[in-house]
């Protein structure tokens, strides 16, 4: 982590040293001036502090998230001013190095402005920006009952970081729009701890499916991210954390499966509990969940960490026709246009955002009803997933 940490800041000061030249060319007021390299400071020492000296596991996240949100709207804008000024220069190296010309630190300017009003857009309304995503998926032996059936996917629902009582209820209010069958969430219902929920429990308790909803927990879930005084207030939160599931009207399942009925036909649903790649706890038993599941059987597999999809799911002994997922968030940051994708972390997840596919089995990778860390979103929207079940003819 902190080897991370200081790159970014080496980036941040390259970067900022270079985009000075920019300003100093535009303007000579010493209050500019000094207030531009003052700023910096502070989110040099903002990092410095909340990343190398705080004790891990305490520390005002909210405070932390300013941190990471100013950051990003001073480093990201300069970053994409800094080829204009480069060639600028690369030109007055062969013109005898005259001053730079105030048009093209205009122009490097104004490119600057686009990423940052984008940035402002995703910081401070961002995090309610929901996207509904569709999908519809075609399998040779889903049972003819079933065709057409829908899911509405949640996931990451993150309640510790709501702060917009209207926007969290516009959410809730376009998920119960989308009239499907079932709905799952996959974990990831508060930041730490279950008292997250406490204001918010009216409101999720609102979201309606005839087939029922259904749910399992995420990493956050289980209060491993932070220090408690006792270990029996660990034990208690996550007991808490489990009634909250039931009281907003969602069957938890704990490595465990249900059938899910529709007329004389059925199909299987599987939870586990969080199990991720590298240091993540491996909660989960994919083995004891479908253990009473039917190998014949259509089956659904609510997992939270897509890394558990190539690790185990796709090597398990029983076909699991779809995998539900989401963990990553698309790290809340990162690009979706015209059908291009791209964020950084597709450098650490292989499956980050969206739907794949691998021998007739599909995973799906929602990308988060809520936030963590970065105040918002930027580019990588909250995501309601709709997903329609097709009998191929």
């Amino acid at each position: 982590m902190k080897k991370r940490i200081y790159l970014i800041l080496a980036i941040f000061v390259l970067a900022d040293i270079y985009f000075f030249q920019l300003v100093k060319t535009l303007t000579a007021n010493a209050f500019i001036v000094n207030g531009y390299w003052a700023f910096d400071l502070l989110l040099i020492f903002g990092l410095l502090f909340f990343f190398i000296v705080r004790t891990p596991g305490k520390g005002p996240a909210k405070a932390i998230s300013w941190v990471m949100a100013l950051v990003l709207l001073s480093l990201v804008p300069k970053i994409f001013a800094l080829p204009v000024l480069l060639l600028e220069d690369i030109t007055r190296l062969f013109r005898g190095f005259p001053p730079r010309s105030v048009w093209v630190s205009e122009l490097a300017l104004a490119i600057a402005a686009i990423p940052f009003l984008g940035l402002l857009f995703g910081l401070t309304r961002g995090g309610h920006y929901y996207k509904v995503h569709k999908e519809t998926l075609f399998f040779d032996d889903l049972p003819e009952g079933f065709d057409g059936f829908t899911i509405t996917q949640l996931s990451d629902i993150h309640s510790g970081s709501f702060t917009s009582e209207k926007g969290v209820e516009k959410g809730v209010a376009m998920v119960n729009e989308q009239n499907s069958d079932l709905i799952l969430f996959t974990g990831d219902l508060v930041n730490n701890q279950a008292s997250e929920m406490d204001p918010w429990i009216p409101t999720f308790a609102r979201l309606k499916a005839p087939y029922g909803k259904y749910s399992v927990l995420g990493n956050h879930d289980y209060g491993d991210y932070m220090r408690w005084e006792k270990e029996a207030d660990k034990h208690d939160n996550l007991v808490r954390l489990k009634q909250v599931h039931g009281e907003i009207g969602f069957k938890l399942l704990l490595n465990d499966a249900v059938i899910i009925k529709k007329g004389d036909e059925e199909i299987s649903l599987i939870g586990v509990e969080n199990w991720g790649k590298g240091g993540f706890h491996k909660y989960g038993d994919l083995k004891k969940a479908a253990a009473k599941v039917p190998h014949k059987a259509f089956k659904i597999l609510m997992s939270h960490d897509p890394s558990h999809w190539d690790a185990v799911t796709l090597g398990h002994d029983r076909h699991i026709h779809l995998t539900l997922s989401g963990h990553t968030h698309g790290m809340q940051f990162g690009i979706e246009l015209f059908g291009f994708k791209w964020s950084p972390i597709k450098y650490v997840y292989r499956q980050w955002a969206g739907l794949y596919q691998t021998a007739g089995k599909y995973l799906y990778v929602n990308r988060g009803f809520g936030f963590l860390g970065l105040k918002g979103r930027v580019g990588i929207w909250p995501e309601i997933t709709v997903l329609t079940l097709k009998r191929k003819k």
